[in-house]
């Protein structure tokens, strides 16, 4: 969530910042809740003191025994006038808030400006492309060798689920395994975290309100429980309410989890096969920070990413988001793209992004530096380390013979116990 006092006081710089994401903030409705909202306040705090100090005058008269019903009239009456102020200000805080939880983050200012993903700038590549004359994509290479089966996922819970059997499901663990590793041995912190959370939990990242429809959800008794898209929800989430010691800060956290996307409004995109899936898993990186050591921190998440990719020798794209192609919660992202042979070209797996202390806004999220009046917000951030299913994917991909084997990457195959899927 955005600071009011920054819209308040640069309106216009944050105006413009929106526009270079797309977003076209509503300035009226900002001013118009703004000013309701601080009216009300201003006049519940002028009110209050009157009633303070009517009492003092009633005391002073009852102290003399002399009559204070007049006085003691007027208290209840502005008592009154407190109480029904209080519930408007209760009602103008909440569409206040409202109207806040639809605006996005403003972009960092290093972010390069552009209109859509045309205006994203390759960083980097990094490892050699495999000549492959004639590539088959993972579901025929997958079905071929009888570790994945889509018709029988789809029989039992529809489209975009999948089935690994055998070798296929092997090398899902094995990923999982390898990934926590190499992050733990990295100094990341690992949890194991609920995966289905309350409300308060999704609005504290940022897919409620505007994101729901991609949301699954269930209910306890009345209250509702979302299944979580990402670790990044739970993780976060974990110092709410909380006032942190900046000297524990950065805190790196690394987290298993499922994850399940609705996927509304993506119909078409990546509908066949492993890719763009409701139910998949993911190993995620968050990072818990000050706002002095939050660039930092993000170049240091995006190449702990880099380096799991470099270890399983698959070649890969680093790509700083534009503007227009930025997410919700994001003011600077890094994506990384591996390379699929199959559609000779680049496809994300991992997105490393910096909130600033947008999202710690809205969960509350602070820390406190040695000797400081009062407490900060904490900055915020987290990638993928890796996604599993697409990193199973690439590898089915860039690893496939002519002879329709698989080599396994060599730091995998302890696990696998083989040199080659067949």
């Amino acid at each position: 969530m955005l600071d009011a006092v920054l819209l308040r006081q640069d309106l216009e710089s944050v105006v413009t910042k929106l526009a270079h994401k797309g977003f076209n903030l509503d300035v009226e409705s900002f001013a118009r809740l703004d000013t309701e909202r601080r009216q009300i306040i201003s006049e519940a705090e002028s009110l209050k003191a009157q009633r303070n100090k009517i009492s003092e005058e009633v005391a002073q008269l009852k102290r003399s025994k002399e009559s204070a019903d007049h006085l003691i009239e007027q208290q209840h009456k502005v008592g009154g006038r407190i109480k029904a102020l209080e519930a408007g200000e209760k009602e103008a805080e909440i569409a206040f808030r409202d109207f806040l939880s639809h605006v996005p983050n403003i972009p960092h200012s290093s972010t390069p400006i552009g209109s859509d993903e045309s205006g994203n700038i390759e960083i980097k590549r990094w490892g050699n492309i495999p000549e492959i004359d004639t590539p088959e994509d993972h579901v025929e290479i997958g079905t071929r060798l009888g570790i994945i089966d889509f018709d029988r996922a789809a029989k039992i819970s529809g489209a975009r689920f999948t089935i690994l059997k055998g070798m296929g499901a092997k090398l899902e663990r094995a990923l999982i395994h390898f990934f926590l590793n190499q992050n733990i041995d990295a100094g990341w912190h690992e949890l194991l975290v609920p995966y289905l959370v309350l409300q308060n939990a999704v609005y504290g990242t940022g897919q409620l309100p505007k994101f729901e429809h991609d949301l699954f959800k269930t209910h306890r008794g009345g209250d509702p429980l979302y299944l979580i898209p990402t670790a990044e929800v739970p993780v976060t989430n974990i110092y709410r309410d909380e006032i942190l010691q900046a000297e524990s800060l950065p805190i790196r956290h690394c987290a298993f989890t499922p994850c399940f996307r609705s996927e509304a409004g993506s119909y078409g995109k990546d509908t066949k096969g492993y890719i763009r899936q409701h139910q998949f898993h993911k190993v995620e990186l968050v990072a818990f920070t000050t706002a002095e050591k939050a660039e930092a921190e993000l170049e240091y998440l995006t190449r702990q990413a880099e380096t799991l990719l470099e270890a399983l020798d698959l070649p890969y794209m680093r790509v700083e988001l534009c503007t227009g192609d930025l997410g919700f919660s994001s003011q600077k992202t890094f994506d990384l793209e591996v390379w699929l042979p199959s559609q000779k070209c680049y496809r994300e797996i991992s997105s490393c992004s910096w909130f600033g202390d947008f999202q710690a806004r809205r969960a509350n999220l602070k820390y406190k530096a040695k000797g400081a009046k009062k407490p900060e917000f904490l900055h915020t951030l987290n990638g993928s380390g890796l996604a599993v299913g697409r990193t199973l994917v690439a590898i089915l991909e860039c690893y496939q013979q002519k002879d329709g084997t698989v080599v396994v990457p060599k730091v995998l195959r302890d696990f696998m116990g083989t040199d080659i899927l067949r």
